[in-house]
């Protein structure tokens, strides 16, 4: 299992063909209180940069963009009841989507954990 992370705050944890999608816990911050998150339907698909989400706080509304292109195979719908979930799990329950890779050459364009935590520094 490895994690990516983006320049828009979004993880992608990849297990064979299957990645796992949600944004991360520096993006929670930013956003602050989450109210709202606006999903996509399974079998939705997406190319890499597309949004595909919206997260809603007290303080705005984001797209949450894609890492990869690939097809939604499951949705975490429990964020429509507890969306306060980002807050406090970005980076774990609170994952968005899982989609089966159409790509997985695309992931060598994401960052490392330890690259991602030095892009945030120079924030």
């Amino acid at each position: 299992m490895t994690i990516y992370f983006t320049k828009d705050h979004e993880w992608i944890r990849v297990e064979g063909d299957t990645g796992t999608v949600g944004i991360t816990a520096y993006a929670a911050g930013q956003l602050g209180d989450v109210v709202y998150v606006e999903l996509p339907e399974t079998g939705a698909k997406f190319s890499k940069g597309d949004d595909f989400a919206v997260v809603e706080s007290v303080k705005a509304a984001s797209d949450v963009y894609a890492p990869v292109s690939g097809s939604v195979v499951e949705v975490n719908g429990a964020l429509a009841d507890a969306p306060e979930t980002v807050n406090a799990a970005a980076e774990g329950d609170a994952w968005f989507v899982r989609v089966k890779l159409a790509d997985r050459a695309e992931l060598s364009g994401l960052m490392d954990q330890a690259a991602y935590e030095a892009f945030c520094e120079g924030l």
